[in-house]
């Protein structure tokens, strides 16, 4: 891992390359998830080498500074930060930081979301694809996923109740689209980088991230949505579900559009 200093931001990243890999590799950033408060690189680490092992990417981790100790934005900020510093020195890391995704699980997703409407709005860094893995997109908590998978889970709506108090007590600014990218408009999503969307059938989150899926494409943005059957939220990370063959396909999706996007 290193420490990076980018617009008065120091932020640590840790860099994950496949074996052999050439230089001038072509790189996705991983956001990890854990609602904002919890998960680091440790947490995400198998999550993070499948992804980079079936893609032949490099990945960048950014070690977000959780909430409550920091609130909406400054994570985004200091990963929009991780993010241009890869686009302009690449080199540094032997990585083209101009062949470049983004790539989130969980509130992950929901900041690679943001991620993307933010290089569009700052016009850069170039980011080719979004690949939001079983995203928050919303903030309102009130879908019919939400009602149906609301108790007794691994991720049950009491605790995304408690995760947004923690990154955004603030409930006028949980409106803003870098924190509930469902609520841009058209105008707003016109333009963005080609998407890639899994859902989980039994997940609160699952309503949410195909409705940012369906808001994508009626923008024109190239989006692709799966939802993954019989599988809970987080089906990705939790190892002990890592061998279970729709888990294997769903990563090996991910992992063969970043190979694809960046190969192009």
């Amino acid at each position: 891992s290193r420490t990076i200093v980018q617009d008065g931001l120091n932020v640590k990243i840790f860099v994950v390359k496949p074996e052999n890999v050439k230089q001038d590799a072509p790189v996705f950033i991983f956001i990890h998830g854990g609602g904002w408060v919890l998960g680091d690189y440790h947490t995400h680490r198998r999550l993070v080498r499948d992804l980079v092992v079936y893609s032949g990417a490099v990945a960048v981790f950014p070690e977000y500074t959780p909430s409550p100790e920091a609130r909406y934005p400054l994570a985004l900020q200091e990963i929009y930060a991780a993010t241009k510093w890869v686009s302009e020195n690449g080199k540094e890391i032997g990585v083209n930081g101009s062949n470049l995704a983004v790539v989130g699980n969980s509130v992950g997703g929901n900041m690679t979301a943001a991620i993307a409407l933010m290089a569009k709005e700052k016009k850069g860094p170039s980011i080719k694809l979004q690949v939001m893995l079983w995203p928050v997109t919303d903030a309102g908590l009130d879908t019919d996923s939400y009602h149906d998978f609301a108790r007794e889970r691994f991720l049950t709506r009491d605790m995304m109740i408690w995760f947004w108090d923690n990154y955004l007590p603030d409930l006028d600014k949980r409106n803003e689209i870098y924190a509930s990218p469902l609520r841009a408009t058209r105008e707003q999503l016109k333009g963005l980088p080609p998407a890639l969307i899994q859902t989980a059938e039994n997940d609160v989150l699952r309503d949410e991230g195909e409705a940012y899926a369906r808001k994508l494409e009626e923008a024109g943005v190239p989006v692709t949505l799966t939802r993954y059957g019989g599988l809970i939220h987080d089906y990705g990370l939790l190892n002990p579900l890592a061998d279970l063959p729709a888990v294997q396909t769903a990563l090996l999706q991910a992992a063969a559009l970043i190979r694809q996007t960046l190969a192009s």
